[in-house]
């Protein structure tokens, strides 16, 4: 049986800052890492998602990230890296990676040829068995949106959600009558598990659904501001939680605009990490391209109207 984490709360899966010629830019990751770690109700940083250019970084590059913000940390609090891997032996070499760089638990993403060619349900199974047994570590489950090919079905995820490995599930449904039944099914057979919504987009309407707490990149960005929702939603204030929500709006607009997460959102959030005094540098890996002189003025904006002003230390 794996040792058991509190993931229920608050965890930013963060973003990865780069220095001109795209390599890590160590220094600026340790003080970003230090800083959000000590932000109110963070249970957990998420390094290797998708907010952190996982897929432009390298096997290595993905151990080291994850070895950095664990260093960084020193034990604050636990660390959870993205596996997302086509192969079940690949999987396991990289999560004995993660492991041995420092991180107390695994987000398995699926393998994205499921994303073209599906699954059975004994494929999923297997995955996070093998992943499991070869690290030894806490699972979260990350839920890919209903309208892909590598969703998984509300049955698949209640088989899930009874496996020992698994924790949590970073849910990203995006068809709120799916996430409903999502939720329900899982909560029958483990309503001990962490339910995490991951729809940056739309916090409020995912969060009153129920769930224990948020595994979402926007976090890199506005940590207290979605910290505040969560305790206005688990409050049961609703006022005060359209309230917050309202002041999220237009930096969502400016990141998100109409859309879910996208390569190109996430370099309009780093641009408004810079813009914010969180990053120096907001350099993203090819082939994503930084935003347009109209979006960053958009951005910009955004930033200045919600007073957003941080001092990242060293």
């Amino acid at each position: 049986m794996t040792t058991q984490l509190d993931l229920k709360g608050l965890i930013p899966a963060i973003a990865v800052p780069f220095r001109d010629d795209y390599s890590i830019d160590e220094q600026a990751l340790t003080r970003f890492a230090r800083w959000l770690s000590g932000q109110r109700g963070i249970k957990a940083l998420m390094t290797n998602g998708h907010t952190g250019e996982v897929f432009s970084l390298t096997p290595r590059e993905r151990a080291e990230v994850t070895r950095i913000t664990a260093k960084a940390v020193d034990g604050a609090v636990p660390i959870i890296s993205s596996i997302v891997c086509e192969g079940t032996i690949d999987a396991a070499e990289q999560a004995i990676m993660a492991r041995d760089a420092g991180a107390s638990a695994l987000d398995i993403m699926p393998p994205h040829h499921w994303l073209r060619f599906g699954f059975r349900p004994s494929h999923v199974i297997e995955y996070f068995e093998a992943v499991g047994k070869a690290s030894g570590l806490p699972l979260v489950v990350h839920v890919y949106p209903a309208w892909t090919k590598a969703s998984f079905s509300s049955s698949l995820l209640a088989e899930l959600a009874q496996m020992d490995h698994v924790h949590a599930f970073k849910i990203g449904t995006r068809e709120m009558n799916k996430y409903a039944k999502d939720l329900k099914e899982i909560r029958a057979v483990a309503p001990d598990k962490a339910l995490l919504t991951c729809h940056d987009e739309y916090l409020l309407a995912s969060m009153v659904q129920g769930i224990d707490g948020a595994l979402v990149g926007f976090a890199s960005l506005i940590p207290g501001l979605i910290m505040d929702l969560l305790d206005a939603v688990k409050a049961g204030d609703l006022n005060e939680a359209r309230r917050i929500q309202g002041l999220i709006d237009p930096l969502k607009d400016a990141v998100y605009g109409d859309g879910e997460p996208t390569g190109e959102a996430h370099a309009c959030m780093k641009a408004a990490m810079v813009a914010a005094g969180i990053f120096a540098n907001a350099t993203m890996r090819p082939p994503t391209v930084a935003p347009s002189t109209e979006e960053l003025a958009r951005i910009k904006a955004a930033v200045a109207a919600a007073g957003i002003a941080h001092t990242v230390g060293a």
